[in-house]
């Protein structure tokens, strides 16, 4: 006997002990069983004072299973006993453990030698969160998490499709060589450094993108840049192919324009201005400034038609009227691309410089103003170091662009797909995470058979990404959080590793069902856990300032209760260590 009940606060039940404490090491966060003819009730030790336990109710053991939660409370006379260990794992284990149901991850701290582990199901079917300060250890945590799927005996994970963003490049030595150990399991690596020649790298068919993609990759800061970008789409699918198509579309494009210029009203200089200001930088072989018009007896340039007279006016301006209407045509259809043909960005680029005087922003300063930002960018894109991440040799279908990131180096299915995203600033690090984590939703959300392949997205320092930014406002969703709510019956889900929780989406932190949560120190951070994650009690939270690096608590809809975990050690473990200062400081003297 442990001792004998003399008090029920709440959920909390007070025990006079009745055993010597120094005849035992710790009694804090053990578990006890406190049982009568009707029910045995398990609680955990929080804390003693005065010869007293103060203890948390957990939950029940009925029919030789713990249920979580309690309803009735215990009576005073029941026995109360410290739980056996064989019933240690049925509250903070898996009591049965099967090879392909079950994983194990790490160990108790609190009872030497049980293994901690969760059904594979109640986990990974559901989004999750791995949270801690620097170098309280969860990179180790997330490479254990993804090795221990992999290094079971009887069994093979061969369908599973891991992509793991990778803010700094550290995961790559974790799996590189998981092959070796698992020879049906392959890794994939996808880098943002051109210079390292070992790894593939990156590439985004810019085909693929839908016109929410390139609003993102725009860095658009208003719905009304939309349209442009809209109609620049429809344009690219004309400017790409040969032909009289292009041609008449092209034309077209730049009557429209100019007649609009030459019904403005405006002065004669202004409209010859302009004219000109068009005709220099969009032109074809039939419509430029040196375009002969033809009238009896006489021939004129273009130009020459646009010469002020010593009244002030432009003489020409019917035969200009009549001579831009005669390119007109009412036969360019303009739709979406559907990736079904391949473009890259410079054609989009010329498809936007034409959907800009489509739109007459050249005739008006507001709409110049607000979409010329867009031109500039992506002018600045094309021209920059990130233009090689959308240079795509071969045509690929969005289908067989998928396939190809889950196939490995042998030819076999990739298990694991580690993007290094380390050699890009975070606006374009976010953008490329947005546009994948898109691709694999819709590609998911339309399979025949819904949720049989299902993508795990684990994104390291999510807190750059997964943000309450202006993607709601702008497009109307944010992908993020649009995967976090329906992700799951598609098979799509997220992992959040950020050791800045507060900085997170709101939304995508409610919508995830398991938590390893390591040493957490900011004061923000703490408070925001407390008020944000489910289930998340009081106790938890103290315990988040004293843990060791490595230590965890575990809990959500994978833990009968939380769990204090001694996590293992991942072999190979991630490229995530401190710097050395000592051996880069010292040298020894001769």
């Amino acid at each position: 006997m442990l001792g004998t009940i003399i008090g029920i606060e709440e959920d909390t039940v007070l025990i006079k002990l009745s055993i010597n404490l120094n005849e035992f090491q710790s009694l804090i966060n053990m578990h006890v069983v406190m049982e009568d003819n009707t029910k045995m009730l398990v609680g955990e030790i929080a804390d003693i004072k005065d010869g007293i336990a103060y203890v948390n109710l957990v939950g029940e053991i009925q029919n030789n299973e713990f249920v979580f939660g309690v309803i009735k409370k215990p009576s005073f006379g029941a026995s109360v006993k410290l739980i056996s260990k064989e019933k240690i794992p049925m509250i903070i284990s898996v009591l049965e453990y099967e090879e392909k149901q079950d994983v194990y991850i790490g160990e108790s701290p609190i009872y030497p030698g049980v293994k901690i582990g969760f059904n594979i199901n109640d986990f990974f079917a559901s989004h999750f969160a791995i949270f801690g300060s620097t170098g309280s250890g969860k990179s180790w945590g997330v490479a254990k998490l993804i090795q221990s799927i992999f290094e079971k005996q009887s069994t093979v994970a061969y369908r599973a499709s891991i992509f793991i963003f990778d803010a700094y490049g550290e995961y790559h030595s974790a799996f590189k060589n998981i092959g070796d150990k698992v020879p049906e399991v392959s890794f994939k690596a996808y880098t943002t450094n051109t210079k390292f020649s070992e790894t593939e790298i990156l590439k985004i068919p810019l085909w693929l993108l839908s016109v929410d993609d390139i609003v993102l990759l725009l860095n658009a800061e208003s719905s009304n840049q939309i349209p442009i970008i809209e109609k620049a789409l429809k344009f690219v699918g004309l400017f790409v192919r040969e032909g009289e198509e292009v041609k008449t579309a092209k034309n077209d494009i730049i009557a429209r324009a100019i007649l609009d210029i030459l019904s403005s009203g405006r002065s004669s200089s202004q409209i010859r201005d302009q004219i000109f200001s068009i005709l220099s930088t969009y032109h074809t072989e039939d419509l430029n400034l040196e375009t002969e018009i033809y009238q009896p007896g006489y021939t004129r340039s273009l130009k020459q038609c646009l010469i002020i007279d010593e009244t002030g006016k432009i003489r020409e301006m019917e035969l200009l009227t009549n001579f831009m209407q005669s390119f007109l045509s009412e036969t360019v259809d303009l739709t979406l691309p559907d990736g079904s043909f391949k473009y890259g960005l410079k054609d989009l680029a010329d498809a936007l410089d034409f959907a800009l005087i489509s739109e007459g922003a050249l005739n008006s300063d507001k709409v110049f103003d607000q979409n010329n930002v867009l031109k500039v960018r992506l002018h600045t894109l094309l021209n920059g170091d990130y233009a090689k991440y959308f240079e795509c040799d071969n045509y690929v279908s969005r289908d067989d662009y998928i396939k190809e990131l889950l196939t490995g180096p042998n030819g076999r299915k990739a298990q694991i797909i580690n993007f290094n995203i380390n050699y890009v600033d975070d606006r374009f690090a976010k953008i490329i995470t947005k546009i994948y984590s898109k691709l694999l939703f819709d590609y998911a959300k339309n399979l025949d058979r819904r949720a049989t392949l299902p993508f795990h997205i684990i994104l390291e320092e999510a807190h750059r990404y997964v943000q309450n930014d202006n993607d709601v406002n702008l497009i109307g969703y944010n992908i993020f959080d649009r995967i976090t709510k329906e992700g799951r019956k598609y098979g799509v889900l997220l992992g959040l590793i950020s050791q800045r929780p507060s900085d997170l989406s709101e939304t995508s932190i409610s919508q995830c069902n398991n938590f390893l949560i390591f040493k957490m120190l900011h004061p923000r951070d703490v408070d925001y856990i407390r008020d944000m994650v489910p289930n998340i009690t009081n106790e938890i939270v103290k315990r988040l300032r004293i843990l060791q690096p490595g230590n965890c608590i575990a809990f959500g809809s994978a833990f009968k209760v939380p769990v204090l975990t001694k996590l293992d050690r991942p072999s190979p473990a991630p490229s995530s260590s401190s710097c050395d200062i000592i051996s880069n400081w010292f040298i020894d003297r001769k």
